[in-house]
């Protein structure tokens, strides 16, 4: 059969028609029937393009030859020679099995106290292998593990590599031991064996080309082009984006470009997984039908979270946080009750679910009837149980929380049932699985689920497919959009995967870095053949420069092009967008009546109207991290704390004697640390200041008193009626002078400069006139009290503080009266008020064009 003219011929249909012409010229030669014949494949996605192309390639020959792949082949001959079962120890390819056969063979090795590190890497190794082992033939593998083993472990005698060897030991054990479902195609017998080569040779498809002998042929998929062809090829559409997302958008734009070009499929070839989910997404949103190939990580979807959710809430030292964010995603649990348990928590400042009060308490009325129900299904989750156990345990769980039925109306819901053997009965095949602990459990889920893959449902007719580089051999793809083409996502010489050394990985057969840099070559060469191509890279990364891939570089090398002219222009189209200036907000507060002020609310109002109307009117606050870093302000909260607990218990056993005084100071702390719940590690920063807080601050009390001052109260809450109006707020202490007068006192953690200032701009100060109107006391004074972490502590008292709160008053009914009768609350925008304020997104300050 003469090969046709190749002008304007798609290189799809040329490999095709190279690859059937000497397939079909191989049959004759030999005098086989094309019935009689298996061809093999490089992947499954071939299989109908195959066929196709012999119908179409053949003409007179009615009978089509068995166009297969090794596991195709392999499930076909089922019937002949009984179904592939899996026994023992053998590899299964599913981490869910594989992860407890690894645990059990670390243990019988002596490694059971390293099994939690070691079988998650032993699995890889095994994996690895198996590709490998597979292609030995099963009566010779023990002998082939056995001549490997000594030399795999050379160089690998010191003790500090003891681990490494071991495991490399196991796992080809481990490989060669087990049976594969490949290991019936050694005794299949076609009257030829024909294989299309791709870009990598598998070691399988080798041995069996070597076992069938002269029955075997090799036939190339892929086509080589002459000088001509060669100069003819286009140069792909080059972008270099700015960073990812850029790129993501380019990317998106190109698909969309090419589809309205007419040009369907298009090929978005999958160098990135994260760039390739946000082209994808940008994609869907226009309606684009997509076939993944690739498919996605199954522990990404929504359904592996709820249910992850679930296990991490379930510990017996789970943070507050865990269970609330599963609480918010378990039907069971009525939303408003979980969102009124939330504010409670937050405002109490609760980290761990354990340290519930287990009496009512009214600060957690919405907390604690939903904390019964919880606690009943956590109590179920504390003792160790096997793994079937386990699994019908959560199954249960799941159904209690409302959860069930959202994974099995869900697609990847179920998927995540199947992996984990979570349908009714099939938990059966672990019945015999080791006793484990729930950590040892949610890390068995957790690998498991990061270990398997979704496959959203295929589409009728797709109009982008989205595959890996070198899948895209012999697809009849109209044009191709190649994203993450920089130096680390398209490396021109690639880093090999798995832990075996480059001297290992030649003993043990597997693919060298030359082979898999040829095979990328050969990818990439193959896609510029495409007559539309578009290639992208983003020039920077996490604030680093980035360079293009190797191959790209080489592109314009050949072509004697430079980068900044080489490049194609922007894909995305412009649309025209209406200025919409953004001006300086102006709201109004009359509708929105303030019935309580505290001195941080007034404050706010001084600083910032806006800020003001925000934060205190529409009450836009964020809620407060229950699990954050400590800093200065939790430092300051712990001060507050103690010295409470230790004037206090002062006042109940007065002490005059340093010794006494310190042993009283440092118990104080020790039940502020334990109030807090702060760990060790937690109270760390702490501990390092806290012996020259507590001596200078012992000194300065020493001379506070000798004034005559004596201590009354701390942390006293206050409502003061200020016509329809309410003050309210908490006094860190109140003294009595020696004239027996009130002393107002408010602890401060700041640099001293800072507090300095508040005395110094009286009337700009807020805080202490706030809180001498918080007293009825007309003849009161009024200080700060620094304690330093690096100087002495020491007294700022604020002069003239009852003229001061008076000239505070008028100043809040004056304010008061203004908003009640509609006056504007702008946004100033000025100041050091803007550097740190939680309203900034809201008023848009950064945006403002008047």
């Amino acid at each position: 059969m003469p090969l046709p003219d190749p002008a304007d011929v798609p290189l799809s249909t040329r490999c095709w028609q190279q690859a059937i012409v000497r397939l079909h010229e191989a049959l004759q030669a030999r005098g086989v029937h094309p019935a009689e014949v298996v061809v093999l494949l490089p992947y499954a996605q071939l299989i109908q393009q195959a066929r196709q192309a012999w119908a179409r390639e053949a003409g007179d020959t009615f009978f089509v030859p068995r166009f297969e792949t090794t596991m195709n082949w392999a499930s076909s001959l089922g019937g002949t020679l009984g179904l592939f079962t899996p026994s023992g120890d053998d590899l299964r390819m599913d981490v869910a099995v594989d992860m407890l056969t690894a645990a059990s063979l670390l243990s019988r090795a002596g490694l059971a106290s390293h099994q939690d590190i070691l079988a998650g890497q032993l699995v890889e190794a095994a994996w690895s292998l198996a590709r490998v082992a597979a292609a030995v033939l099963p009566d010779k593998r023990q002998a082939w593990s056995e001549q490997l083993a000594a030399s795999l472990g050379a160089g690998l005698d010191s003790p500090v590599l003891a681990l490494e060897a071991a495991l490399g030991r196991i796992a080809l054990a481990w490989a060669a031991a087990s049976a594969y479902p490949t290991d019936r195609l050694f005794q299949a017998s076609p009257a030829l064996f024909a294989v299309l080569d791709g870009f990598q040779a598998e070691p399988l498809t080798e041995a069996l080309k070597a076992h069938f002998g002269a029955r075997a042929i090799s036939i190339p998929l892929g086509i080589s082009l002459d000088g001509a062809e060669t100069e003819r090829a286009p140069v792909p559409a080059l972008h270099a984006a700015l960073d990812a997302e850029d790129e993501a958008e380019r990317a998106a734009a190109c698909v969309l470009a090419q589809l309205a070009q007419g040009r369907c499929p298009v090929a978005l070839i999958a160098q990135d997984r994260q760039l390739t989910h946000r082209v994808s997404a940008m994609l869907a949103e226009r309606g684009i039908a997509m076939r993944d190939e690739t498919g996605w990580k199954l522990s990404t979807t929504r359904a592996a979270a709820g249910l992850m959710g679930l296990l991490r809430a379930m510990p017996w030292d789970a943070s507050t946080d865990a269970v609330l964010d599963w609480l918010k995603n378990a039907p069971a649990f009525a939303a408003s009750a979980v969102t009124a348990a939330e504010t409670e928590l937050r405002k109490l400042g609760l980290r761990a679910w354990r340290d519930l009060p287990v009496t009512p308490l009214p600060a957690l009325a919405a907390t604690q009837p939903l904390a019964v129900r919880v606690n009943a299904l956590r109590e179920g989750f504390v003792r160790a149980r096997p793994l079937a156990m386990w699994l019908r345990d959560l199954r249960t769980a799941l159904r209690s929380a409302g959860q069930w039925e959202a994974l099995e109306l869900d697609e990847a819901g179920q998927t995540v049932l199947d992996v984990l053997r979570l349908h009714e009965g099939a938990e059966a095949e672990f019945e015999t699985s080791p006793t484990m602990k729930l950590r040892d459990f949610t890390s068995w889920v957790n690998q498991t689920l990061e270990a398997g893959k979704f496959s959203p449902a295929h589409p009728p007719q797709e109009q982008v497919v989205i595959l890996p580089l070198a899948q895209l051999l012999g697809r009849p793809m109209q044009a191709v959009v190649l994203p993450g083409c920089d130096e680390i996502r398209l490396p021109v010489s690639p880093e090999p995967p798995g832990q075996w050394t480059p001297v290992q990985r030649e003993l043990l057969g597997l693919a060298s870095r030359e082979t898999l840099a040829s095979a990328a070559r050969q990818a990439w060469g193959y896609a510029l053949r495409l007559p539309q191509v578009d290639v992208l890279w983003r020039t920077s990364e996490g604030g680093e420069h980035l360079i293009a891939s190797g191959f790209v570089q080489e592109l314009l090398l050949a072509h004697e092009l430079d980068t900044a002219t080489a490049l194609a222009s922007d894909p995305r189209s412009l649309r025209a967008v209406a200025v919409s200036p953004t001006p300086r907000p102006l709201p109004t507060g009359a509708d929105l009546p303030v019935a309580k002020l505290s001195a941080s609310a007034y404050e706010d109002l001084r600083r910032c109207p806006y800020r003001f109307f925000a934060l205190r009117q529409l009450k836009l606050q964020a809620p407060d991290e229950l699990e954050s870093e400590l800093g200065k302000r939790d430092f300051g909260n712990w001060l507050h704390s103690l010295l409470n607990y230790f004037h206090e218990d002062l006042k109940a056993a007065p002490a005059q004697d340093i010794p006494a005084r310190l042993a009283m100071i440092n118990i104080a702390a020790e039940r502020a640390t334990q109030e807090l719940g702060l760990s060790d590690s937690e109270f760390l920063p702490f501990a390092a200041a806290w012996p020259g807080v507590r001596d200078g601050y012992l000194a300065w009390l020493a001379g506070h008193e000798a004034s005559g001052a004596a201590y009354e109260a701390g942390e006293i809450w206050r409502e003061i009626p200020l016509g329809a109006l309410t003050l309210v707020g908490k006094l860190d202490r109140i003294d009595r002078q020696a004239d027996g007068h009130a002393l107002v006192m408010d602890y401060k953690t700041e640099p001293r400069a800072t507090t300095a200032q508040r005395i110094k701009d009286g009337q700009e100060d807020t805080q202490l006139a706030f809180y001498a109107a918080l007293m009825a006391d007309d003849t009161l004074a009024a200080a700060y009290v620094n304690v330093g972490e690096k100087e002495p502590t020491r007294t700022y008292e604020q002069p003239d503080i009852v003229s001061l709160r008076d000239e505070l008053i008028d100043s809040i009914q004056s304010d008061m009266a203004r908003i009640a009768r509609g006056a504007a609350l702008p946004a100033l925008g000025e100041g050091k008020a803007c550097e740190y304020c939680a309203a900034r997104g809201l008023c848009r300050k950064d945006f403002w064009t008047a």
